[in-house]
């Protein structure tokens, strides 16, 4: 069962990698537009991270809720922020630079409380 969590968390850690990547990619290479590949990044994410929510058989070891719900918030407010970009996109207008870097520090965030929050 450990084995199938870890591929599970490899599978999220490649989500996040997509998500940033991509972004990262557009933002030092001068477009700063939010591309599809940015939205699967996040689902692959979400996906996954949900599934790390599952207890598991955890045993001993408990679930932290409140980090669980703090990083899916910060998931669904990127998510958002992508929704509203792409939709700016669609119909002509440019993505505000305050909402494209928001969604790299955010991401970067999400990422940093996966590691730093115990």
């Amino acid at each position: 069962m450990e084995t199938l969590r870890l591929i599970v968390l490899l599978v999220h850690l490649v989500g996040f990698a997509v998500l940033f990547g991509s972004w990262a990619a557009q933002a030092f290479g001068g477009k700063r537009v939010f591309t599809r590949i940015m939205d699967y990044g996040l689902l692959i994410a979400g996906v996954a991270g949900l599934a790390l929510a599952a207890p598991w058989g955890l045993g001993d070891r408990e679930l932290n809720y409140t980090k669980i719900a703090v990083k899916l918030v910060v998931l669904l407010v990127i998510g958002a922020l992508l929704g509203m970009g792409s939709a700016r996109q669609k119909r002509g207008a440019a993505v505000p630079p305050v909402m494209f870097w928001l969604v790299g520090i955010l991401a970067l965030v999400n990422a940093a409380l996966a590691v730093l929050w115990r």
